[in-house]
């Protein structure tokens, strides 16, 4: 369990940011919420418990559902606001907190939504003490360098932030599409293919599955080059990606053959999603010789099934598919399709 946990976090960078984040806020916010029952001063301690309990279900929602953006989000806006209530409540002894929340925000959720946070933050500690004069700030003088410092911690953690979300989201595109069609690559199948079991063992959501492979693709590389070959792999990704919905994934599984994981697709469904692939492959894509087509097999996700277990069969279907003659399709438990070649 441990190992599997470890795994997760290794793969999830996000999610890996709001575990420690969320351990590491509540951890440190708990003495204070302790300290302050035990003096009295209930209402930072109300806010205090508020923001620990809000981590914790935070945290165990992005490990239940994977989802990383809508708690983020939920724990800054949370915290934003604990902040502005211990400072309005604690004066000069509140301000620390804003600091680590820059930081926090920056971690917890986009560079912009959290420059609009900590721009909400200060805005709301200006307008208290302008209201309230004297009860926060001893003079105008320390709002405005207060005020100063953040704006201009803020707007240097959003450039860093900026520049850091660019240059992840650039190496984890290189880390998950294949270079030259830009599908999925491997890689990024397994995930994908693992987060189907669990969400169809979690709330019995409907997964297909196509394994595609181009018929006689060896001879278009023996007879013409790789060139050519890499020409026929790109225009067919780009026919398949015209065809599918966007929530589809595309995988290069491997040489010419190709995965196409279907969300919300029970049987008949992916039987009409494999009759048209094969068909607009067969009318549109080609080769210096020709005409090329594909054979396809296919496999509904089943309850409690592994995803080797769904991929193998799904590959068993391409198998029997390219037995039948190749340029058809044939889809695990259901009726053969007829050959349209």
């Amino acid at each position: 369990m441990l190992n599997l946990a470890l795994r997760r976090l290794r793969r999830n960078f996000q999610l890996s940011i709001i575990t420690l984040m969320g351990m590491f806020g509540a951890s440190s916010i708990t003495p204070y919420a302790i300290y302050r029952i035990y003096t009295g001063d209930y209402t930072v301690a109300i806010a205090n418990s508020v923001a620990i309990f809000s981590t914790i279900i935070a945290v165990v929602y992005a490990w239940r559902t994977d989802n990383t953006v809508k708690p983020g989000l939920y724990l800054s806006v949370i915290f934003s606001a604990t902040a502005v209530i211990a400072t309005a409540h604690l004066g000069i002894n509140g301000f620390f907190w804003v600091y680590p929340l820059i930081l926090f925000n920056f971690f917890m959720v986009s560079p912009t939504r959290a420059l609009i946070l900590m721009l909400a933050v200060l805005s709301c500690i200006v307008v208290y003490h302008l209201l309230n004069p004297e009860n926060v700030f001893p003079s105008h003088y320390q709002m405005i360098s207060f005020l100063v410092t953040c704006l201009l911690a803020s707007f240097l953690t959003f450039i860093f932030a900026y520049r850091t979300q660019h240059q992840r989201e650039r190496l984890q595109q290189m880390a998950s599409q294949d270079p030259l069609t830009g599908a999925y690559n491997r890689r990024i199948m397994t995930e994908e293919l693992r987060k189907a079991v669990r969400d169809n063992n979690r709330s019995q959501r409907t997964y297909s599955l196509l394994i595609m492979d181009l018929d006689h693709f060896k001879l278009i590389n023996d007879s013409f080059g790789h060139l050519a070959g890499d020409h026929v792999l790109i225009d067919f990704v780009r026919i398949i990606q015209a065809t599918i919905r966007e929530s589809d994934y595309l995988f290069r599984h491997g040489g010419e053959e190709f995965a196409l994981l279907l969300p919300d697709t029970g049987f008949p469904g992916v039987n009409i999603v494999a009759d048209t692939l094969q068909k607009q492959t067969h009318n549109k894509l080609y080769s210096p010789a020709g005409a090329v087509s594909v054979s396809i097999g296919g496999a509904v996700l089943k309850p409690k099934e592994n995803w080797q277990d769904w991929l193998n069969r799904a590959d068993e279907q391409l198998y029997l598919a390219k037995q039948a003659g190749r340029n058809c399709y044939r889809i695990a438990d259901t009726h053969p399709a007829p050959s349209t070649s």
